[in-house]
């Protein structure tokens, strides 16, 4: 299986999914991460440029822990828009990989634009990735990817339909989201928390709720025309 993850800025995917990547590639899924903005608000000292300069290279280094391919769209951080640009672009990077699965923001329950804003172009264009009139410079995908919706900004307003045990794999996302460094400065300045504290605490609170140590949480998308319902074994 191929599976792609797509967040909107350079940690969130650390944050929120992590742990079932690592699992995933730990079990012999090809495993691929896109990032819709370069995060180039995300720093108090830094210029914008080099704030995505610096974020696309711990990006780069995070993915290289688990040996994800990673794709940077690189929009700017808070103006991303489902115009018809971003969104040919969207389907290139899709046909790019050519995933079987999909994760990515929740469209409906997360608490920022550039999430919400991720997760409605995913819903909108993953069936025009397969449509041979779209034209980009990648051909067309065979077949509909299946798409996932991974937990919110510490789990607000999400209701998981299922869980992954993640305890194995909590440290391999523990060091991939050490690769933000930038970030670390940045929680504190903007919400008082360190990236550890933020995740760990999240993640423990899931394990909770599935019965395990440490856990990240998912639901899926349910559209019409939907293939045959094939998930990962992760997921089951």
């Amino acid at each position: 299986m191929r599976i792609m993850a797509f967040g909107a800025h350079p940690d969130d995917i650390d944050f929120c999914c992590a742990g079932t990547l690592a699992k995933a590639k730990k079990e012999g899924h090809e495993v691929a991460i896109a990032i819709s903005t370069s995060g180039n608000i995300g720093s108090a000292e830094m210029t914008m440029e080099e704030t995505a300069r610096v974020r696309h290279q711990e990006a780069l280094n995070s993915a290289a822990i688990i040996g994800a391919e990673l794709f940077w769209l690189g929009y700017d951080d808070e103006f991303l828009f489902n115009s018809r640009e971003v969104r040919l672009k969207y389907i290139d990077v899709i046909r790019q990989f050519r995933p079987d699965i999909i994760i990515t923001h929740d469209k409906d329950k997360d608490y920022h634009p550039d999430h919400t804003t991720t997760g409605q172009i995913l819903w909108d264009i993953h069936v025009m990735s397969t449509i041979p009139n779209i034209k980009t410079e990648t051909p067309p995908c065979e077949k509909l990817p299946e798409l996932y919706y991974m937990d919110t900004t510490m789990g607000v307003d999400f209701a998981p339909e299922f869980y992954v045990d993640i305890s194995e794999t909590f440290e391999t996302k523990a060091k991939m989201l050490a690769c933000h460094k930038s970030q670390d400065g940045w929680m504190d300045y903007m919400y008082g928390v360190s990236n550890a504290e933020f995740a760990r605490t999240l993640a423990r609170f899931r394990g909770f709720q599935g019965g395990c140590t440490y856990a990240e949480c998912f639901r899926k998308a349910h559209f019409f025309p939907g293939s045959a319902h094939k998930t990962v074994d992760v997921f089951c």
